[in-house]
């Protein structure tokens, strides 16, 4: 498609609707953990959300399951997300296999149900919510934002605030006011995104008694070429209801996550690979003749995008090290699961191997520093989420729900401690007193002497 050359200068005076103590740019997991936390500490949120629910790909995203909240002896995600986790288990928000004393496994998803919950705890903390809302744009000076400009069904307009959280998952908000930032490997390759699904009619006892796994099936699926696309990794359906599936298949190749033509392009054929697999599923699988696909997400799964320059950045090194900080707001166990960039056999089982050996004995984690949420040009803007400071291998585990709980919250916590200290920039906390209230709150922390 031909881009036009011209250029059109747009000056508006904008309303400054609201000034408040912490603005969030986004309501995934990270942003809504960060906008309740801060909220409960006295701080006052507003929080805007693109979309007409919280909770990104949980809910709007229909991703059909937590990863682990745990490493098998410490329950990491705690605080906020223990908050999760245990509540949604008692709204029966969870799948029939979900095990509550188990929560190393997979909890499975109702997104109906967590969407509620996740309305309750931000109406409940205080929260300033306006969905439908997308931020467009920053007003900032030497590296300090004053202002995100928003854009709604009312009009454009401003916000003020003293600290900003950039939760976007791709680092919107930071990389309008000046943050740098990596993408991808060194030939910009990114992980590949997932339209994620629900469907219904499956025999899930049938299903189970075959003991088939649908990656080993594939090859079979481009034997009777019923599937034409050399994909070897499918995770799979997961099991949300009695007769209910939530569908993690397909993945879209060369997606870029911050380009909305990139990403109109990979909603179609994320769309269109649903026909291969739901004949895939109902041929070369048991329990799945039957299956009907009720819908497809509203959010395409980004797995990856940009990477915010913070000062510190995570690496394969701490992972493998299972590394502890000074500084650190939690720490995190889940495997660098780092989906193969390109389809084919080869690049697949590069990546199998390198995810078997990164997995973690019980009691096992990595720290994660408040460093890498502080980004380096930036005076008063905290990033959390997928968009923290990491490199590929360390994104690749903590850019999962529980994950951006732990820095959500942190980032959120810090920010109002910020503010009721009259605290001019994020370098200026206390650590030692953050990690203290974030202990309090539940925080995973037992490397930190507060």
């Amino acid at each position: 498609m031909n881009k036009s050359s011209e250029k059109l200068v747009w000056q508006h005076e904008l309303p400054v609707r609201e000034q408040v103590d912490v603005f969030v740019a986004g309501g995934g997991p990270a942003g809504l953990a960060a906008a309740v936390m801060a909220a409960r500490q006295g701080a006052r949120v507003f929080l805007a959300e693109g979309t007409g629910s919280l909770g990104g790909m949980g809910t709007s995203g229909l991703i059909p399951a937590f990863m682990q909240f745990a490493d098998g002896v410490n329950f990491l995600a705690g605080g906020f997300g223990r908050e999760v986790y245990d509540t949604l288990s008692k709204m029966d928000g969870c799948g029939p296999e979900f095990d509550a004393q188990d929560p190393k496994k997979q909890c499975t998803i109702h997104a109906e149900t967590l969407k509620r919950l996740y309305d309750n705890m931000a109406l409940d903390a205080g929260v300033k919510l306006s969905l439908f809302t997308q931020l467009i744009g920053v007003q900032q000076q030497a590296g300090r934002v004053t202002h995100a400009i928003c854009s709604a069904k009312s009009g454009v307009f401003a916000i003020a605030a003293k600290f900003f959280i950039d939760a976007t998952g791709d680092g919107d908000l930071a990389v309008m006011a000046g943050a740098d930032f990596e993408k991808g490997d060194a030939e910009g390759n990114m992980m590949p995104g997932t339209l994620c699904s629900l469907w219904a009619n499956i025999d899930w006892p049938v299903a189970r008694a075959s003991k088939l796994w649908a990656q080993a099936m594939v090859p079979e699926g481009l034997k009777q070429g019923v599937l034409q696309i050399q994909d070897p990794h499918l995770p799979g359906i997961w099991r949300v209801g009695r007769t209910t599936g939530g569908g993690n298949v397909g993945h879209t190749f060369g997606v870029d996550g911050t380009d909305e033509q990139s990403l109109t392009r990979a909603m179609i054929e994320g769309r269109r690979l649903l026909g291969p697999y739901h004949k895939f599923y109902q041929t070369i699988m048991k329990g799945y003749e039957h299956m009907e696909l009720l819908g497809t997400a509203t959010l395409l799964g980004i797995r990856e995008s940009r990477r915010i320059t913070c000062d510190y950045q995570m690496t394969a090194a701490d992972f493998n090290a299972r590394a502890t900080f000074d500084d650190e707001i939690g720490r995190y166990a889940y495997p660098a699961d780092m989906h193969a960039s390109k389809p084919g056999t080869a690049h697949f089982d590069a990546f199998w191997k390198s995810y078997q050996a990164s997995y973690y004995k019980d009691g096992e984690s990595y720290g994660i520093p408040y460093r890498a949420l502080t980004p380096k040009q930036l005076e008063n803007v905290y990033v959390a989420g997928r968009c923290v400071s990491c490199d590929r291998t360390m994104l690749s585990s903590l850019r999962v729900m529980p994950g951006c709980f732990i820095t959500g919250q942190a980032a959120g916590v810090a920010a109002a401690m910020a503010v009721q200290a009259n605290l001019a920039a994020t370098r200026a906390v206390d650590i030692p007193a953050l990690q203290k209230r974030l202990a309090t709150i539940g925080a995973f922390l037992p490397n930190c002497k507060a």
